[in-house]
């Protein structure tokens, strides 16, 4: 554009005034940039807008009075505009895309999006469950707004808040030797057929929980689902480490589970939530933010013990 909106501001305050000295105390500038405005409007649309008259102010040319009712109308339309956005940014509607990894999917996203969507009528929440590395693609493509993480391998471009810790725990059948127990230390299962959760971050977490320990696993299996593995153990074919706890102890066909505490100190999880550092946040993406510290900072996962 040739011109600006301050500049077709002070044209319509000198015009409406009459005066320089007046239009300059109606929009509080010096009057050579109320002049200056006027003269680089002339010059642009080469037409005389203004008829200069030697201490008595001014008066509109023909050309002048057109431009006037249009310059009105494009100031309007502006604050127009200024309105529709201030409303925009302040509204809490449409679709909000976020993340989730997959082995928290079950457990957090149904309470999010029910909670979510009550309290806003007028939005909807996506959210899609994948591993670190995708969801991480996802966020810095713009595809998400935010996702639900471990505290692994965090970005230095990223923004971790965590919500949570995750202790890890032991899982066997109920008719493991040590289904009684409470508690139990890793030397007392590094012995027996190891099931590996085999996903991104999981799989080095939970070997490096072995390998602080001194001990080394007898991985008899390496799976990519948690239903899969909780099956597997519930059958009996080896033990398994996790760190969410569901409240159901039973695998999906039913069987039943045993959870163990570990004994000792060991690395627990931290969750939370994971967006890009310093970039502003969307009405839509604090209302979600706000809502995870609500209903998951310092409590248990939804649907664990």
């Amino acid at each position: 554009m040739r011109f600006t909106l301050k500049q077709i501001e002070y044209f319509v305050a000198a015009a409406e005034s009459g005066s320089i000295t007046t239009a300059s105390r109606l929009v509080h500038i010096s009057q050579p940039s109320i002049s200056a405005a006027i003269a680089h409007l002339e010059d642009v649309f080469q037409i005389p807008l203004f008829i200069r008259h030697h201490a008595l102010g001014l008066s509109l040319t023909a050309e002048g009075q057109v431009f006037l009712r249009e310059a009105r109308v494009l100031l309007q339309q502006a604050q127009d505009l200024d309105a529709a956005g201030t409303t925009i940014a302040e509204r809490i509607d449409g679709l909000l895309e976020v993340g989730c990894m997959t082995t928290l999917y079950p457990l957090v996203v149904p309470d999010l999006i029910q909670t979510f969507e009550a309290r806003h009528p007028g939005a909807r929440l996506k959210v899609v469950a994948g591993h670190h590395g995708e969801l991480i693609e996802k966020l810095r493509n713009g595809d998400i707004a935010a996702f639900l993480a471990y505290d692994l391998n965090i970005p230095a471009d990223l923004e971790f808040e965590p919500l949570a810790t995750l202790p890890p725990f032991a899982f066997v059948s109920a008719s493991h030797r040590l289904a009684k127990r409470r508690t139990v230390a890793l030397a007392e299962l590094a012995s027996d057929p190891f099931l590996l959760l085999d996903l991104p971050l999981s799989r080095d977490y939970f070997l490096m929980l072995f390998s602080q320990a001194g001990l080394t696993p007898q991985v008899a299996g390496r799976f990519q689902s948690i239903d899969v593995v909780r099956s597997l153990v519930a059958r009996g074919v080896g033990y398994s480490l996790a760190n969410a706890r569901p409240r159901n102890r039973a695998a999906l066909d039913g069987r039943p589970l045993s959870y163990l505490a570990l004994k000792g100190a060991h690395r627990e999880l931290k969750y939370g939530t994971a967006r890009i550092a310093g970039l502003r946040r969307t009405p839509r993406t604090a209302a979600f933010l706000s809502l995870c510290g609500e209903i998951l900072a310092n409590r248990p996962l939804p649907g664990t013990d």
